[in-house]
């Protein structure tokens, strides 16, 4: 695996930080064609609802999809008389079209769109964006199929939305639940590498961008929502379906076929966080324990059939060799992954070399056991020989176990060194550091905090162990998360400042993203004693 990020690839997921002016942190798309009724009422009640509720500057952009009636003259009117409503024409029709060219040309840091009939509740607006804001994801979507989700509509357009999600499932391994709700938000640093790999310009857009970004890893967030039906919808239910089905049958192909450059949309290595390696974290031997046996209880029936197979082209020993070594391989990759933990290609050729030598033993094992079984009985049942193999094979297994845990996956080699697969957090970039020292000082007269895993000290400032070293040359500062000056009504001078990878107390714990609030000297907690 990679530990850093090329050009090509996406950057480590970062609370985007507070500020007082800048660009704004949220670009709702409203896409539209021929709505010269909805798109005044819709604009002036969304303008309203992220005046009144939503905490950061926004903006609203009405994307015109070559429309023939008067729309164009209203989203003219409306961006003249409210200054944070844009315009944008395309003479082209096709929803997708219209998101991707008005996201790929904004500046905002979140990028959101609705449909112009604000179907849902608005109140799930702030909730969708805010793990976005926060870095917690990098795509949120509306869902109408959630638990707690609230939906009006009728019979025909719930069986052809839960009809078409369950394709997805099937056909794509889709794990999100509603992927039609025009309810939806990404980061712009994701959207400007995932879109170009986004075909559609129609209504499977969405449905596409979100199998890809699933495909790749990023995290999706789902809000439930409280949705209404529009009966005066002109979206073509029948031709829909059926594009959308194309789009399934070609999304499908190219995954199959690997022709799409996934690999493009990784995060650099140490952005997840078993990506680290965590002190006095212990690694579940129980859950190790459930993991190895359900491999080995696959890889156990995947052995048989094809010693079965094997057997009827030649002798039980080269059934057996044969079976064994594919099977093994198979186990080795899988107990690597699912059991063990162990992430990326770094090492694998390794494991694989000592997941054969502990094959071989297994194969002492078996191979013993039939010549033990031939030399007992010149000509045993094929039956007697499987039961025998199987008796075997659990003696390998437990074995098999052993070494795995204390030999090929290890937690800690001879010296302290980390495991195969582990992050080589010396080369990390610096912002990915994880090995920070539990109470590393930090001089409090510091006003900014460029990165969670970078803090700086004033100059002449002594270093830890007391000696003085060069300064380190300040890191690029990721562009602030405008605010707009909300006034609290109990205490009109009460400010809060976030600082990121900070604790309370002013030290450095981990490279994790948190928000601590910063007190005046004379603020206190309700529970405080003073």
């Amino acid at each position: 695996m990679r530990t850093d990020s090329s050009p090509g690839t996406l950057p480590a997921r970062e609370h985007l930080p507070a500020a007082t002016a800048g660009t704004p942190v949220l670009d709702v798309v409203i896409p539209v064609y021929n709505e010269e009724k909805d798109l005044q009422p819709c604009v002036q009640r969304l303008h309203d609802h992220l005046t009144r509720t939503f905490p950061y500057s926004f903006r609203i952009t009405i994307a015109d999809n070559a429309s023939t009636d008067t729309t164009p003259l209203v989203a003219q009117r409306l961006a003249a008389r409210i200054p944070e409503v844009e315009n944008f024409r395309l003479e082209q029709k096709g929803r997708g079209r219209a998101l991707r060219t008005v996201w790929s040309a904004s500046d905002a840091p979140i990028l959101a769109y609705m449909d112009v009939d604000l179907s849902t509740d608005l109140n799930a607006l702030l909730p969708l964006v805010a793990p976005l804001i926060s870095g917690h994801s990098d795509l949120a979507i509306g869902s109408r199929l959630a638990r707690s989700s609230r939906v009006v509509r009728g019979p025909k357009r719930e069986f052809i939305s839960r009809a078409y999600n369950l394709i997805l499932r099937g056909s794509l391994q889709a794990r999100f639940s509603d992927a039609q709700c025009g309810f939806k938000a990404i980061r712009r640093d994701v959207a400007q590498i995932l879109l170009p790999l986004v075909e559609d310009t129609g209504w499977f857009f969405d449905t596409e961008m979100l199998v890809l970004a699933e495909r790749a890893g990023l995290r999706i967030h789902e809000v439930p929502v409280d949705w209404v039906d529009d009966p005066d919808s002109t979206v073509h239910i029948v031709k829909t379906a059926t594009d959308d089905l194309k789009g399934v049958w070609r999304v499908g192909r190219a995954l199959a076929t690997g022709s799409l450059s996934l690999d493009r949309l990784t995060r650099p290595f140490g952005d997840d966080p078993r990506d680290r390696d965590i002190m006095d974290v212990p690694k579940g031997l129980a859950r190790q324990l459930v993991g190895f046996c359900v491999v080995g209880g696959l890889s156990t029936l995947f052995y048989l059939l094809l010693y079965s197979v094997f057997r009827q082209f030649g002798g039980s020993q080269l059934a057996n060799a044969l079976a064994l070594l594919v099977s093994a391989v198979a186990n080795t990759a899988a107990n690597r992954r699912l059991t063990f933990g162990v992430r990326g290609s770094g090492g694998a050729v390794k494991h694989q070399a000592q997941g054969l030598v502990v094959f071989g033993i297994g194969l002492a094992l078996t191979s013993g056991s039939l010549f033990a079984l031939n030399t007992a009985t010149s000509s045993p049942a094929h039956s007697t020989e499987l039961a025998v193999l199987i008796a075997a094979n659990l003696a390998a297994t437990v074995l098999r176990f052993l070494l795995f845990r204390v030999w090929v996956f290890s937690d800690r080699r001879e010296g302290g060194e980390p495991t195969a697969g582990a992050p080589d957090y010396a080369d990390a970039p610096q912002v990915l550091q994880a090995h920070r020292a539990p109470h590393a000082p930090r001089t409090p007269q510091s006003p900014h905090i460029p990165h969670a895993s970078s803090p700086t000290y004033p100059a002449g400032a002594p270093q830890a162990g007391g000696s003085s070293a060069p300064q380190p040359q300040p890191q690029p500062q990721p562009q602030p998360l405008p605010q707009r000056h909300i006034v609290h009504p109990h205490d009109p001078d009460t400010t809060t400042q976030f600082r990121a990878g900070e604790a309370a107390d002013g030290t450095w714990r981990d490279a994790t993203m948190q928000l601590q609030p910063v007190r005046r000297p004379h603020d206190t907690d309700p529970g405080d004693a003073r």
